[in-house]
């Protein structure tokens, strides 16, 4: 993933198709040490193809991803079916400010 993240840097600095030094340049900027096999990966695979094609590409393919077990809840001013929403409202309490003497300002415990 680290090595896509640095070939769309590069493309995002404005280079139509990075080569390996400049992946290795923007990996190494972040102490991260580049493994040729993979900086070649990346890089053969992505040659002459159009970043926003594969991105948009990618995002259709994981619209199909089942993200997890998010079940929508009925929000919580919804009323019940058949039933009214009872209007109670809150009231808030004020809040007391904790008042600071300037007595002591200054001054430690032991002084």
């Amino acid at each position: 993933m680290r090595y896509v993240a640095a070939y769309l840097l590069a493309v995002l600095g404005g280079s139509t198709s990075p080569s390996a030094k400049d992946l290795k340049k923007i990996l190494g900027s972040v102490g991260i040490e580049a493994e040729d096999e993979r900086v070649n990966k990346v890089i053969s695979e992505l040659k002459g193809k159009d970043i926003g094609d594969v991105v948009n590409s990618g995002l259709s393919k994981l619209s199909s991803v089942p993200s997890g077990g998010a079940v929508s809840a009925a929000p919580a001013s919804a009323p019940a079916a058949g039933g009214a929403a009872p209007a109670a409202e809150k009231k808030e309490e004020p809040k007391e400010e904790s008042e600071e003497s300037d007595e002591d300002m200054g001054f430690g415990l032991f002084d």
